[in-house]
């Protein structure tokens, strides 16, 4: 009886998700000819479905999502190391921090559209100018998580570990990098997302490649349905990248409570 009650919840939550689902399609397939929009400006879902068939065949739509999914992969990747290792360089030195954070202050502030353009100039239209622009956008939030985790870390334990006679590699590795685990992983939560944004910046300033030259070629041929196309493609390569850190963080921290549902708000 336990087990059914607790389930109960989760199943009305799915349900009611799939129930939302249904009713966004719907609309996306009927609303439009109910209200008068013209299907050259909000295309009715059978229409994309089409469209999805026919880029599948001709516009080498496969192509294009593996190029956009490999370039995600790396440039999440390079940003979330380089990000934890700035972090935990000046969560653990704050002479590093006092030295080194204006200018990434700096370089986060400066829009990193503006660097898309310079990057193709440096590196010409290949695959380096997008990575790199998903490495700046994701190396932030991954840094700023784990340097307030080890901000945040009780001085106690570290003392602790200090009356133990720790090194401090030994307190790294036992205390500080543990409890910052939670965090990082949040902010690679927030990059797996925002790496999908930087690929597709790079690939619509100077892209010949990938969904986000997708996208731009079928604004230039006033082909909507195929707009759509690559945004829904893009939705799901953004998708799967979060559901990928979500269940590496569920294997990595799989010491931490889970959240249990009963139903009370």
């Amino acid at each position: 009886m336990k087990k059914s009650a607790s389930l109960s919840p989760v199943r009305k939550g799915v349900a009611a998700s799939a129930g939302l689902l249904v009713v966004f399609l719907a609309a996306w397939q009927w609303g439009p000819g109910l209200l008068g929009v013209p299907t050259f400006i909000v295309p009715p879902l059978s229409m994309v479905a089409r469209e999805f068939v026919y880029a599948w065949q001709f516009d080498h739509l496969l192509l294009h999502t593996g190029v956009t999914i490999a370039e995600v992969l790396a440039g999440f990747a390079l940003g979330s190391l380089l990000g934890s290792f700035v972090g935990y360089l000046l969560g653990m030195s704050p002479t590093a921090e006092l030295a080194l954070s204006p200018y990434i202050l700096a370089l986060q502030i400066a829009p990193k559209v503006a660097f898309a353009p310079l990057f193709i100039l440096w590196m010409g239209f290949t695959v380096y100018p997008k990575i790199l622009v998903a490495v700046l956008i994701v190396f932030f939030p991954v840094m700023v998580n784990v340097l307030t985790a080890l901000r945040t870390i009780d001085p106690d334990l570290i003392n602790l570990a200090r009356s133990f006679k720790a090194t401090r590699a030994q307190i790294f590795w036992k205390v500080e990098f543990p409890t910052s685990m939670p965090p990082m992983f949040a902010g690679l939560r927030i990059g797996a997302t925002l790496a999908v944004v930087g690929v597709v910046v790079g690939e619509l300033v100077g892209g010949n490649v990938g969904l986000g030259y997708l996208l731009t070629f079928g604004e230039g041929q006033a082909d909507t349905p195929l707009v759509f196309v690559s945004i829904v493609m893009l939705t799901l390569v953004g998708a799967i990248a979060y559901l990928g850190v979500i269940l590496v963080e569920h294997r990595v921290l799989h010491y931490l409570p889970e959240r249990h549902v009963d139903g009370n708000i």
